[in-house]
């Protein structure tokens, strides 16, 4: 039986925390999709399409990685998937317990998918997406916090 994992996100943009945590999590499982979640309460700085295309670029010789979007809810798009495996990253205390309360919310609705949580590496435990956005928003250098595919 094949080890199938969703790392469900918004990505906007992909930072070097999450490559962190998906280059570490992509030898635990055969198949790891990283899934770009449309969040109808966010307002994307970048279009999916663009997210998807980046991602693509960054994890292009890795077979076992697969970027897909999706919507609705994650633990429905799992089981489509035939995933037995969520992943979340973790950056802080405030991440975990976030991440708890949803995980704990996926359980009641399939209990056959677990939640599995990677601490992001200490050098990235500050950069998030939102802090990113900011900084490219008021033409500031983000050149320390995304994959050099990236590029404005």
């Amino acid at each position: 039986m094949q080890r199938i994992c969703l790392f469900p996100g918004t990505f906007d943009p992909i930072t070097l925390g999450h490559v962190d945590i998906i280059n570490r999590a992509a030898s635990l499982f055969d198949k790891l999709y990283i899934g770009i979640g449309l969040n109808t309460s966010k307002q994307p700085m970048f279009s999916i399409e663009q997210r998807k295309h980046w991602m693509q670029d960054i994890f292009k010789q890795d077979n076992r990685i697969e970027v897909i979007s999706y919507e609705g809810l994650t633990i429905n798009y799992c089981q489509k998937l035939q995933a037995k495996y969520i992943l979340r990253g973790i950056r802080s205390i405030g991440d975990f317990e976030f991440e708890k309360a949803i995980g704990d919310m996926n359980r009641m609705l399939a209990p056959d998918i677990e939640t599995i949580f990677l601490a992001c590496a200490p050098e990235y435990s500050t950069i998030s997406s939102t802090v990113v956005r900011d900084v490219i928003r008021n033409h500031g250098d983000v050149s320390k916090f995304i994959p050099k595919e990236i590029q404005f």
